[in-house]
């Protein structure tokens, strides 16, 4: 018997699991497989996408954010959400009314934000919990010609990031470390930190829809957590590609590195949701950027697709090393009660 991390599942033995999986049905288009954002039902001229994921990090905003990495999921695969439904657990002896009411007037909220309906779930007291858990569903479609999937990249295909990383990271030390925070930076580097939910924000929706709409994208996976590195990592597995990524091109905020410095994590490893992977045929790369940017999205070039062969790596000047793995998400881990962290 092995202990396991926080966090989700070492990739063997995901693999190892979802095999077991029956996915037979003819009309399954995209089934559970390791770095899929969603799966895809066949619907005749359209294709179901089908998401799931609980938020477990943050008290505050919880249904917000769940609504968010759902939709996200949707978006990955260049689909719309439509329908979501949560299970809202609440902690025994802490649960209000109060509580109960923000978490489903968030959850409201961020579905007239995004336009999807939220049309139902279940919401219960428990114990053995000590802190409000929000498991969320969603539900969305895509034309069958606007489907991407994290398996479709190809060797020659330049590899981009949107907006930057370490977003989602960066507003959660905001909550948990507001205090030290404050004494190191000020008011004003606290506020901002707290708004990047808001901006750059968590949404990848503008996102996916620029790119898809300007044509040659192979393949998107957003960023969650483990940061840009297991995002990648994930991508080059499902597509069965190479990576080169190049350090000095991936796109940092100052606010996020100066919070890397002061609290030790590092910044590739960060829960990262707001920010999209995407590889794209190079002579569409240019096209892609100038949608993105259109849409008030910034998009970077970060590297290129290569043979499986070459590996995963990252560049640094004239080095080259394998892209870092992060078994436990490094905000995870400096926020767990025996980090020593503060």
């Amino acid at each position: 018997m092995t202990s396991l991390a926080d966090g989700k599942l070492p990739n063997q033995l995901l693999k190892e699991l979802l095999a077991k999986l029956a996915m037979d049905d003819v009309h399954l288009k995209v089934g559970p497989l390791p770095g899929e954002d969603a799966a895809a039902i066949d619907r005749g001229d359209h294709y179901l996408l089908l998401a799931a994921d609980p938020i477990t990090f943050l008290p505050k905003r919880i249904g917000w954010y769940a609504v968010q990495v759902n939709a996200n999921d949707i978006a990955a695969m260049g689909g719309t959400p439509k329908y979501f439904m949560s299970t809202v657990l609440l902690p025994s002896g802490q649960a209000t009314d109060d509580m109960v009411r923000e978490i489903l007037g968030d959850i409201a909220a961020a579905c007239r934000e995004l336009g999807c309906l939220a049309v139902g779930g279940h919401t219960e007291v428990t114990p053995g919990i000590d802190r409000p858990i929000v498991a969320g569903a969603m539900v969305g479609e895509v034309e069958k010609d606007r489907l991407v999937t994290s398996q479709g990249a190809r060797p020659g295909d330049m590899l981009l990031l949107t907006k930057g990383v370490a977003i989602e990271a960066t507003a959660i030390l905001a909550q948990e470390r507001p205090q030290e925070i404050l004494e190191s930076f000020g008011k004003e580097f606290l506020d901002k930190a707290a708004r990047f939910l808001d901006e750059p924000g968590l949404s990848v929706l503008p996102d996916s829809r620029a790119a898809v709409e300007a044509g040659g994208v192979t393949a998107m996976h957003d960023v969650t957590e483990g940061g840009v590195t297991t995002a990648l990592w994930e991508l080059a597995e499902a597509s069965k590609v190479g990576l080169m990524v190049s350090e000095s091109e991936i796109p940092r905020f100052w606010e996020s590195t100066s919070l890397a410095e002061r609290f030790h994590f590092n910044v590739l490893g960060a829960i990262g949701s707001g920010a999209l992977v995407l590889t794209v045929g190079e002579s569409k790369t240019e096209a892609v950027l100038e949608s993105l940017e259109s849409h008030g999205v910034k998009g970077f070039v970060i590297g290129r697709v290569v043979e499986e062969n070459q590996g995963v790596h990252l560049l640094r000047g004239k080095e080259k090393n394998t892209l870092p793995r992060f078994a436990t998400d490094e905000i995870a881990r400096i926020l767990s009660p025996e980090s020593g962290v503060s």
